[in-house]
């Protein structure tokens, strides 16, 4: 299946500003790209990439003052078949966990897991020790906390979801991983494009999304407590701890989004 993604972003900057994009997407799902990765920025400048040390491409740039325009526009080949589901998979024990998952269990900036560790095994504690205790987790976030982009702020962390029951989409997948690496059921944040393939279309515009993933059995499985559905198409730019690692722009100044469109959808053949 061919699916269009991209986006475009427009800033007014009030002096020259770095600027961190993750607005690429994940060197694995490059591959899978009908073109050559680029960003286009106007005024044309620059634009050096990397790789970050959690394995996402990243770029840095240096936006002169006044109005500057960044777009990217490609066509991405996804499987057409929805995420595998979990039922009968076992948890693993923090012992046999691979080293790579490990980083996972611990506290991280929007993930206070110290913090909800009690909260967490009063809710869940009695849940079988298996896919099932995830599932529970999954269904209790989706259904006690309220979306809506009024709730939005960037200080709002886990334990803030928790007790106020509202937030946008990235606050639905910080309190879901807290609560599982609380558990020690090692999980990490996903951003990316969720395309609205054989389901309604969302009412709000078109936005980046994000989901978790969970460690079970063998591998990394897809989770997503905001929408708490299997779904297909997810186009996945980048991966780290919490939304920080991921962030789709971190400046060292202060320049303004005056405007940002996302498009994601099936491409005509």
């Amino acid at each position: 299946m061919r699916v269009r993604i991209g986006h475009e972003l427009v800033f007014e900057v009030p002096q020259p500003t770095t600027m961190l994009l993750m607005l690429y997407v994940r060197p694995e799902v490059a591959l899978s790209l009908e073109q050559p990765e680029g960003l286009v920025v106007e005024p044309a400048i620059p634009v050096e990439s990397f790789v970050d040390w959690f394995g996402n491409r990243a770029a840095r740039v240096m936006l002169p003052a006044g109005t500057s325009r960044i777009r990217y526009d490609n066509v991405v080949t996804v499987g057409g078949a929805p995420e595998p589901v979990i039922e009968g998979l076992p948890l693993v024990p923090v012992a046999a966990l691979p080293p790579e998952a490990l980083r996972y269990l611990l506290a991280s900036r929007y993930c206070e897991v110290d913090r909800m560790t009690a909260i967490a095994w009063d809710l869940f504690g009695k849940t079988p020790e298996t896919w099932e205790r995830v599932q529970t987790v999954m269904d209790w976030v989706h259904a006690h906390v309220t979306f809506g982009y009024q709730y939005s702020r960037p200080t709002k962390t886990a334990f803030d979801v928790f007790t106020e029951r509202q937030g946008v989409c990235r606050d639905f997948q910080h309190l879901a991983i807290t609560i599982l690496r609380a558990l020690n059921i090692p999980a990490r944040y996903v951003f990316g494009y969720l395309p609205d393939l054989d389901v309604p279309p969302a009412p709000e515009p078109m936005d980046f999304a994000a989901w978790i993933e969970v460690w079970l059995g063998d591998r990394w499985y897809t989770f997503d407590p905001r929408n708490n559905a299997h779904r297909k198409g997810r186009v996945l730019i980048g991966r780290g701890r919490d939304a920080l690692d991921v962030a789709m722009v971190t400046t060292f100044g202060g320049p303004v989004l005056e405007r940002m469109e996302v498009w994601a959808e099936e491409a005509p053949a």
